[in-house]
């Protein structure tokens, strides 16, 4: 048989889309320059509410000579941390529908109106300590923004291959901040006479001035911070820099469905919360729970900051080569556990040396915290980028809030359990000195 011509009718194919493909995606991306000076703002001001938040823990011992602060006020002043994240619903509510400059501006307003309360020169010692707690609670009430906005800002502003440095920095800078106050409390601050690592004699009224001087110094800068923030914070830029930042995100509430039905997300979120919010709470009260191993506060100064200092550091380090290597977020993560577990081991069998018969001395005690605090602090930007993978197209802000008040749950637990444990062997203490008194009588 021939061969016959086919018709212009039978070369139509079959399957014809009904109407044609739209391309939704941006024309274009575009990195600004500006994104480090958003950057900058953002990570000073979680600086100084990482500063404020651990102010009291390195210097309890002088803030319990001037201002008759007890374990336990210590111990709630950190807590306050924890207690302020309570509305986390709130702040990520306000980030998802008003963008990061309203959110931003509303915390940094907290923060300075903390530091001001904080520093209010009150003779009645009753006063003045209310006062304090009230400037905590403030200053903690600023942590839902400053802690979970990092992520939603690396993506809003950088680039695909600079994202994970870029939420390194911002999530670390206020471990930094309180790093820093284990270094300027105990320097600023003299210890009283008849203490350890106090060799010259300080009267209370000295002790109270340098206190007072640190608490001005932090209501300068952080007025200084809110000034900026005021003339100056964009809550995008005006070409967005990614196909990811340009993309559509769920609703609030779809979003808070999505991650509480999510059980890969929930076990993820538990793998991090409890490390890192024991540590976080363990670390704003680590003088008062070296002092029995005969550590004075400026050598406990100095642990805490090297601590968290190196898992800055090396938290930007392992975040800028997971800027290149995707695929092993898991790998390192599982990596760094295993380093803080056998650190946090060694410490604790250290300090169990009537036991162990270990032997205990500065250097151990020194090398394991700071291997502590190594490597969980720099495991939380490797998280946090791990998160917004698993849950995408949930936003940022609301995926990093989630978790973030999971860690402050936990680090509020912690701090619960040992405000108890304060009063209790208060309580003790105050018992065996009366029986002693009856038996001398």
């Amino acid at each position: 048989m021939g061969a016959v011509e086919s018709t212009e009718i039978e070369r139509e194919p079959l399957l014809v889309p009904s109407q044609p493909a739209i391309n939704t995606q941006p024309g274009f991306s575009r990195v600004y320059g500006r994104r480090w000076v958003v950057l900058t703002m953002f990570s000073l001001l979680g600086f100084m509410q990482g500063l404020v938040w651990n102010t009291w823990g390195p210097i309890q011992i002088s803030a319990k000579h001037v201002f008759e602060f007890s374990s336990t006020d210590i111990a709630v002043l950190v807590m306050w941390g924890p207690v302020g994240y309570l509305p986390w619903l709130l702040f990520m509510w306000l980030m998802d529908k008003k963008g990061l400059r309203a959110s931003l501006l509303l915390s940094a307003f907290f923060m300075l109106l903390g530091a001001v309360l904080r520093s209010v020169p009150l003779k009645d010692l009753h006063y003045r300590r209310w006062m304090i707690h009230g400037g905590q609670l403030l200053n903690g009430l600023a942590g839902p923004t400053i802690m979970s906005a990092g992520p939603l800002l690396s993506t809003t502003w950088f680039a695909p291959d600079q994202r994970a440095t870029a939420t390194a920095i911002a999530s670390l800078i206020g471990y930094l901040g309180s790093a820093c106050a284990f270094l300027i409390g105990p320097l600023a601050v003299p210890a009283p006479n008849g203490t350890m690592g106090s060799t010259i004699y300080w009267n209370q009224n000295h002790i109270g001035d340098r206190i007072q001087f640190v608490l001005y110094a932090e209501v300068g800068m952080i007025a200084a911070l809110f000034l900026a923030v005021q003339l100056y914070f964009p809550s995008r830029p005006p070409i967005p820099p990614s196909v990811a930042a340009a993309s559509q995100r769920l609703s609030y509430r779809s979003s808070i469905c999505r991650l509480l039905s999510n059980m890969r997300f929930l076990m993820i979120a538990l793998a991090y919360s409890v490390p890192t919010g024991v540590a976080a709470g363990w670390a704003g009260v680590l003088d008062m729970i070296l002092t029995p191993a005969k550590v004075s506060q400026v050598d406990a100064g100095w642990i805490g900051f090297w601590s968290i200092v190196g898992g800055c550091v090396f938290g930007v380090a392992m975040a800028r080569f997971a800027d290149y290597i995707r695929g092993m977020l898991k790998l390192i993560l599982v990596l760094m556990f295993a380093g803080a577990s056998l650190a946090a081991t060694w410490f604790t069998l250290t300090c169990l040396t009537r036991i162990t018969h270990l032997p205990s001395t500065q250097a151990t005690l020194y090398t394991s915290c700071i291997l502590v605090g190594i490597f969980i602090n720099s495991s939380v930007p490797i998280f946090l980028e791990l998160f917004i993978e698993t849950v995408y197209p949930v936003p940022e802000g609301i995926t990093c809030g989630v978790v973030t008040f999971l860690s402050n749950l936990f680090t509020g637990l912690l701090l619960f359990c040992l405000t108890f444990y304060f009063t209790a062997a208060l309580t003790q203490g105050d018992d065996g000195r009366r029986v002693r008194s009856s038996a001398f009588h």
